[in-house]
This record gives C-alpha cells, sequence and structure tokens, in this order.
C-alpha cells in the first residue's frame, strides 16, 4: 500500500483538497493520510457546501491537525509524500522556519527530513517580496512549489474542469496513475 500524506490549510481553495480526495478515493493501491488545518475548516465551511464529516470521509484515515504524536509524525511511517492543497503562507513560513506547532507542519517537516516529494500548492494573490523569498528557501530545501494556476490548454469548460486539470497535475507529482485522467493532456497539434 503506497501512503500519500494530504494537508488542507487555511487558504483559500479548499476544493482543490477536496478534489484531490475525490479522485484518490478509489485508488487501490493508494491510502490517504488527511490532516486539514483549525483555518481550513472555517474555509471549507465559507467556501463549500460540504461539511467537514464529509471531508473527512473520503480520506482513509484522518489525523487531529492537534495530535504530533500521530503516525505521520515520524519518519519511519513510510509514505510517497505530501501535498498541502491549498497552502497558506502562514502554513509555508511555518515549514520554512521549521516551526513545528501542529501536525500539519510537524508532517511536512518529517517529509523534509527524510527526503521525500513535498508538493505545496501556495494559493495567495498577489505576492510580495516575503512571500517570494519564502518559496525560494522552501525550493532551496528540496519542496516543489506548485501553486494552482489554471492551464487553459485543455480547453476548460467549466471551474470543475480547471480544478480537475490542477488536482491532476499534483498528482502526477507522485506518479500516481488514475484509472482515467480528469483532463485531456496536451497533444502535439502537428
Amino acid at each position: 500500500m503506497k501512503r500519500l500524506i494530504i494537508g488542507i490549510s487555511g487558504a483559500s481553495g479548499a476544493i482543490y483538497g477536496v478534489r484531490l480526495l475525490q479522485a484518490l478515493h478509489d485508488v487501490a493501491e493508494v491510502e490517504t493520510h488527511l490532516v486539514i488545518s483549525n483555518a481550513a475548516r472555517q474555509t471549507l465551511a465559507l467556501e463549500t457546501s460540504l461539511s467537514l464529516r464529509e471531508v473527512q470521509a473520503l480520506a482513509d484515515v484522518v489525523h487531529d491537525a492537534r495530535d504530533i504524536a500521530a503516525s505521520i509524525s515520524s519518519g519511519s511511517f513510510k509514505t510517497l509524500g505530501m501535498v498541502i492543497l491549498p497552502c497558506s503562507i502562514k502554513t509555508l513560513s511555518g515549514i520554512v522556519n521549521s516551526y513545528s506547532d501542529g501536525l500539519l507542519i510537524r508532517a511536512a517537516d518529517v517529509i523534509l527530513k527524510e527526503r521525500r516529494p513535498l508538493v505545496l500548492c501556495v494559493r495567495e494573490t498577489p505576492l510580495h517580496l516575503g512571500h517570494l523569498r519564502l518559496m525560494i528557501q522552501a525550493a532551496e530545501m528540496g519542496v516543489v512549489i506548485m501553486p494552482p494556476v489554471p492551464a487553459f490548454y485543455h480547453l476548460p469548460k467549466s471551474v470543475d474542469d480547471i480544478i480537475d486539470q490542477t488536482v491532476n497535475r499534483v498528482i502526477d507529482q507522485f506518479d500516481i496513475a488514475l484509472p482515467v485522467d480528469l483532463f485531456t493532456r496536451w497533444q502535439d497539434p502537428n
């Protein structure tokens, strides 16, 4: 069983994290471990019609954001890596500065020290110099910075199409194959 840690922080765009959980829900070989920050609980309520329980039900394992003794807080717990989607600037800052005040940042810190893939889908705009410096520091530490920037080559017809393209590209970062891609991949037009 391959394990993937999915974090949802308080940044706008909680639907991205929800859609990632939905896309991986029926992928039998992937066990999802979910951590939702306290701020993300509020964002989920503001931005979606889903209850916290409905979102948690999409994950194989749910970890309390306050439980720093959870399995995912140890390097001996083997995983494919971790994605935080969306990732707030506060979470980015905590990771870069190794300020593990809760499970979300502690799990990311473990992923980094174990040299496993960490993908941060930073969701903020516009960006000031402090934000950019944090992203540079994270990249220097080995983090993949992957903001949820919409693409249009697949000719999206809805917001869901835009979300699906980003989510599928995140899944690609962990070399996980979905039974059916969520978007039409780029084809050589010639």
